[in-house]
């Protein structure tokens, strides 16, 4: 099994007072039931798991009276050889968006609260109203107040170097480094930039790092990563409606033109010649809440809350896991990423890309920051009450718009994220792309 921090998560929900059913979101082939099932195989002495598209005969259970207790007769009715016990029973109900009635029967499992509840389901099944998807169910009532939730990403690069056999040690002698700003090992330097390089592009599918992590062949990598690329846009003919399909895939299809040309936002023209948003736009948000993309909005001002400053019309998307846009692009992309050969404006994006991937793993939201067309900072994050730039170098160039940006607004820390090794001057931090996990 690969070690997920996701993991620790749950135990912390497992061992919660006043807890309530948990709701685990995340896009397609990110873990989400794998990890589910491993933890509850392994933390309780039953496990009990439906799956509402395999095993479509179980939704009626969840006919006519909703009442845990008439609900939890008809399972044991319905499913051979199960065991319910108080306190030491997990069920899981996954692809949940296909069963409207187990959705809202959430509310009276949860108030009965004698077995732990986890539920999951396609992003896309879950928007409901906006779902092409004949067999998805919207709920009759949504289990407000008695769901907790939880947001599963692909593996991030330290759970990546788990997957390799890397210990916590070696690891916490890197933070160290970090915490310090003191410069690695050059030769501990260079292996970990060349293992980053390798996580651009095998990435955080799960399936991909566990065949990866096995044989270290590219070949296979690239083989998974393209049957998943497909299964997305199997999910997109499924779930988008009518003409919605070919805007969301063209849409989506755009993104690694905009990256390899390093835009400084999310240009509709190049989706189609002199199209708007318009007509877009709600294609756009319609990846957006799929997770199969992340979206980074330009700020106004750089004060706490991003939120409040950001431009919804000036935004940038990034494909969810690195690993697939290195897929997109092709053979020789990936050859020059390994070899650290690539050049040109491409390479400036798959690194943004993977930045951007992994800030978002750290929990964090993206913005960036372009107050005029000469500068740029690529990142903005909030961190302790404190607004921190980051700016994303694929070599080791000069950083105009950060020392603009410390000389204007007197950051706390400001990071420069490049291809070489820790330091620091003054304000800015400069770090290893691979530190990034330490954010």
């Amino acid at each position: 099994m690969l070690k997920r921090k996701a993991y620790e998560k749950l135990l912390e929900w497992k061992n919660s007072a006043d807890k309530k059913s948990l709701m685990i979101k995340g896009a397609r082939q990110v873990g989400k039931t794998y990890l589910v099932r491993e933890f509850g195989k392994k933390e309780y002495s039953s496990f009990i798991e439906v799956n509402f598209i395999d095993q479509k005969e179980l939704k009626s259970i969840f006919d006519s009276d909703l009442n845990a207790t008439t609900i939890y007769k008809r399972m044991t009715a319905a499913i051979a050889g199960i065991r319910l016990i108080p306190g030491d029973t997990l069920i899981f109900f996954d692809e949940i968006q296909n069963c409207g009635n187990a959705r809202t029967a959430i509310k009276f499992l949860t108030e009965d609260g004698r077995f732990d509840i986890v539920t999951s389901g396609s992003l896309l099944g879950l928007t409901y109203g906006e779902n092409g998807d004949s067999d998805a169910e919207e709920p009759e009532s949504v289990p407000t107040g008695y769901e907790s939730f939880m947001t599963l990403y692909p593996l991030d690069f330290e759970e990546f170097l788990w997957a390799e056999g890397y210990n916590t040690a070696t690891i916490a002698e890197l933070k160290n480094s970090f915490i310090n700003t003191g410069s690695v090992d050059p030769f501990i330097n260079r292996k970990f930039e060349e293992l980053f390089r390798e996580y651009m592009v095998v990435g955080g599918m799960p399936e991909v790092v566990a065949k990866y992590a096995k044989n270290h062949d590219f070949n296979e990598v690239q083989d998974i990563q393209e049957q998943i690329l497909e299964n997305y846009k199997f999910d997109i003919s499924k779930h988008a409606k009518g003409a919605e399909k070919q805007k969301v895939r063209a849409c989506y299809e755009a993104i690694p033109k905009q990256l390899a040309k390093e835009l400084k936002k999310f240009q509709y023209s190049t989706v189609e010649k002199g199209t708007t948003s318009k007509k877009y736009g709600g294609s756009v948000q319609w990846l957006i809440d799929s997770a199969i993309v992340n979206p980074c909005y330009n700020v106004r001002e750089p004060y706490i809350p991003l939120m409040a400053n950001a431009s919804d019309n000036q935004f940038k998307l990034y494909i969810n896991d690195t690993g697939l846009l290195c897929a997109l692009y092709g053979f020789e992309t990936r050859r020059a990423i390994l070899d650290n050969s690539i050049k040109g404006n491409a390479k400036g994006g798959i690194y943004e890309n993977v930045i951007a991937g992994c800030l978002v793993n750290n929990g964090y939201k993206l913005y960036y920051y372009k107050p005029d067309d000469d500068h740029e900072l690529e990142f903005l994050i909030e961190k302790e009450g404190n607004v921190i730039p980051i700016e994303v170098k694929a070599t080791n160039n000069a950083t105009v718009s950060l020392n603009n940006f410390i000389e204007s607004y007197q950051p706390e820390t400001a990071y420069k994220l490049i291809s070489g090794n820790a330091g620091r001057s003054g304000k800015k931090v400069t770090i290893p792309h691979y530190m990034v996990m330490f954010l």
